[in-house]
């Protein structure tokens, strides 16, 4: 059990280090930029992880079909996940859009009943409204000045919950090795960034400082966080070990604070409570929240 904790604890600081990491980046490089090279090296991790455990045997046994499922679930999780994110982030502070972001765990339940068929009761439309409750509480400020900007950073945040909510859903639906799965949707996200970029990302050649943040951005944060987090499911299991990733965004303030520099706002936290107050009231009435990757 103790080991299943540290791997626990190495993805929630790893996860946690995500909002300032991205926010420098997005100093220097537009979001398609940021995610082509964050998910090639994110790719080339779990490549690697897969092949010292063995697991990218399993995908001898794939067929076409689950390749294109595969794919299919990888464009709103690891594509217009990270594109929402990422333009959202880029106009607001780093912070407010990691609290924002946690709005998926709630998604996912949404989803849960639109894609899986599952019942919505009382108490998860309870949760739903707590959770957007404390969105409105995190943009509280802006909302009474009216900041244009970074009210649509707060929209683009808000899609990128629902993006990985839909992800989640469809994750529960088709069951595959998360591990090769996720190899194969970063792989899928360079490629459609790398697309995208020739149209619109202009050329770049990363100096050694912006290549050392991509490379933790993939490596680290989307890759071995997300070995980690899954042996950590594995080893103590999946109901004991989820609820600590909601440590994650309270540490992640304390990143912001100290690195970018960003005051910890009342109205930040008072959201980020109100939106794990949600998490939580669902996951007591025996709700089940999958969670992967953090965001």
């Amino acid at each position: 059990m103790k080991t299943a904790y540290l791997f626990a604890g190495i993805s929630i600081i790893l996860w946690s280090t995500l909002a300032t990491i991205s926010k420098l980046l997005l100093g220097t490089m537009n979001s398609f930029q940021v995610l082509m090279f964050s998910s090639f090296f994110a790719a080339a991790a779990l490549l690697a992880a897969n092949v010292i455990t063995g697991k990218i045997k399993q995908l001898k046994e794939y067929r076409i079909k689950d390749y294109a499922i595969t794919l299919l679930i990888c464009i709103p999780g690891t594509f217009l996940y990270y594109v929402f994110l990422y333009l959202g982030t880029a106009r607001m502070a780093a912070s407010q859009a990691f609290i924002i972001n946690y709005l998926w765990p709630i998604m996912s339940v949404v989803f849960a009943c639109i894609i899986l068929k599952e019942k919505l009761t009382i108490r998860k439309c309870i949760a739903i409204i707590l959770s957007f409750l404390g969105v409105l509480t995190v943009a509280g400020n802006e909302l009474l000045n009216f900041n244009f900007e970074t009210l649509a950073g707060a929209g683009l945040c808000v899609l990128a919950a629902v993006s990985y909510g839909i992800f989640t859903a469809l994750n529960q639906k088709w069951s595959y090795d998360e591990q090769n799965s996720m190899m194969l949707s970063f792989f899928a996200t360079f490629i459609l960034s790398a697309i995208i970029n020739l149209f619109v990302g202009g050329e770049i050649k990363p100096d050694a400082l912006q290549l050392l943040g991509l490379a933790w951005n993939g490596i680290f944060v989307m890759g071995i966080a997300t070995v980690t987090w899954a042996l950590a499911l594995r080893l103590g299991g999946t109901a004991r070990i989820s609820n600590l990733a909601y440590v994650t965004p309270f540490i992640s303030l304390v990143w912001t604070f100290f690195i970018l520099k960003e005051p910890i706002e009342p109205w930040s936290v008072a959201g980020l409570v109100i939106i794990v107050l949600g998490i939580f009231i669902q996951l007591k009435g025996g709700g089940k929240v999958e969670l992967h990757e953090e965001k």
